[in-house]
């Protein structure tokens, strides 16, 4: 609960943070002092220390997952404003707006976490997809920015209406909103039930861009401004993702042997289509929303099989996902062309950028000594615990070799190619934060219980 009042709070004081501060570097240090605040006051209620005693009616509740998965979110939004917000300035006038919207889906990222009602689970992802629509067509001198907004806003709706249709026949055949009661029937689940239920499987799975609901996510990915698409592609995939399986852990776990092969045949349709059609990509930016695709059916392997292998694996999926993303996306922010001839003797040039962005791209493929490769070791194991469908682990295996391909792509581009080389200017603490980055993703691929003994703290 601190966490959901005082980012909400912050969000109306960046709104006026434009009105009373001049310098954009000063709006800018009020927005990462903010989030080192919503860090602090979250750490602190997961040793225990609430702030705010406020009855929910048992429509919320943080418990330990929410939290750490909270404090996931605050550490890598810190580093992506230390990274990205300078970015920001470029796409428009309104930059102490744009940082008020990201504390406002923040906030909506803390309702997703710690619902126990399905109307929080609705305006939890509503808080999050208003400003995003907003977020994405905010460069307005950008044709596929507005493009981009339009075509989010006109599918979210959609997806919004499915959710609300799927909440309504939950409601019909159980009388309760609560995730604990929906779950509670007697004998056969009733077809009222079971309609709702797959009206939100479909409804949250247009959200994390899984198959056949990602064509969405290529167009908005790559029109949106890059510095939103970092944020877009990692954190908030990250909020509905865990979403996604606390609705699918509470509400119908009883009815898993129902929606388990629904599941995996999603799974493998998000990363066939998300790992083949990444081969054929020439913009790296592209390339990555693909990717995302992909990322999104390996972590939809947790949904499926719902054990504590998966929700363990989930937070360190998220946490390597997020971390490497945000790195390289913080480089490409900085080039002008994002093909992969624009990476072309970018190693010559600036040598620690291109070896951090290598050893990101390195997790996001899976390579040993990453996050990256434990994770997604986490998410087959629990695939295996179920002792069902062994061809989906090693469908997930065959296209995690695929994705091998195109990550170095960009990695032969750095090293091995020559070619006209983009001059880009840093600063000495972005290439140190660049390296905080990389540094974390090779610990929590070591020593992944540095993350993952929280849990059971």
């Amino acid at each position: 609960m601190n966490a959901l009042v005082i980012s909400a709070v912050l969000g109306v004081v960046m709104m006026f943070s434009g009105i009373l501060l001049k310098q954009k570097s000063a709006v800018r240090n009020v927005a990462i002092a903010g989030m080192v605040l919503l860090l602090i006051v979250n750490v602190l209620e997961l040793c225990g220390n609430v702030f705010f005693n406020i009855d929910s009616k048992g429509m919320i509740e943080f418990d330990r997952f929410a939290l750490l998965f909270n404090t996931i979110v605050y550490v890598s939004a810190i580093l992506y404003l230390l990274l990205s917000a300078r970015d920001m300035e470029k796409v428009g006038v309104n930059y102490a707006e744009y940082l008020a919207l990201i504390f406002f889906i923040l906030c909506g990222i803390t309702l997703t976490s710690s619902f126990r009602s399905l109307l929080i689970l609705f305006l939890g992802i509503e808080i999050i997809s208003i400003p995003l629509y907003i977020l994405t067509g905010s460069d307005k001198r950008n044709l596929k920015s507005n493009e981009a907004s339009l075509k989010y806003f006109l599918l979210g709706a959609f997806s919004t209406g499915l959710m609300l249709m799927g909440i309504a026949l939950i409601y019909g055949a159980q009388g309760s909103f609560d995730t604990t009661r929906v779950s509670s029937f007697q004998g056969t689940a009733s077809p009222l039930l079971v309609a709702g239920m797959v009206l939100l499987l479909f409804s949250m799975a247009f959200k994390v861009s899984a198959a056949p609901f990602h064509f969405w996510t290529p167009d908005v990915y790559d029109g949106a401004p890059t510095v939103f698409t970092s944020f877009m592609a990692t954190i908030v995939k990250a909020a509905v993702f865990i979403a996604f399986i606390r609705l699918f852990d509470e509400a119908f776990g009883t009815l898993q042997s129902q929606w388990q092969l629904l599941i995996a045949i999603i799974t493998v349709a998000t990363l066939f289509i998300g790992n083949i059609t990444a081969v054929f990509q020439q913009s790296v930016k592209r390339m990555l929303a693909y990717s995302s695709i992909a990322q999104a059916g390996f972590m939809m392997l947790a949904l499926y099989a719902m054990n504590a292998d998966a929700k363990e694996g989930l937070l360190l999926y998220v946490t390597a996902y997020s971390l490497a993303t945000i790195g390289i996306f913080a480089v490409l922010i900085k080039m002008k062309d994002y093909t992969f001839e624009g990476f072309n003797g970018f190693a010559k040039q600036q040598p620690l950028l291109a070896a951090t962005t290598t050893i990101c791209l390195l997790s996001l493929a899976g390579i040993p000594l990453t996050a990256g490769f434990l994770s997604k070791f986490y998410m087959l194991k629990a695939a295996l615990g179920t002792g069902k469908h062994l061809w989906l682990v090693i469908f997930a295996v065959l296209m995690a070799a695929v994705s091998v391909y195109y990550y170095f792509r960009v990695i032969q581009a750095m090293y091995f190619k020559d070619g006209e080389v983009q001059k880009i200017d840093v600063s000495p603490a972005f290439k140190w934060t660049l390296v905080v980055v990389t540094a974390l993703v090779v610990l929590l691929g070591v020593f992944p219980n540095l993350l993952l003994n929280w849990y059971y703290f």
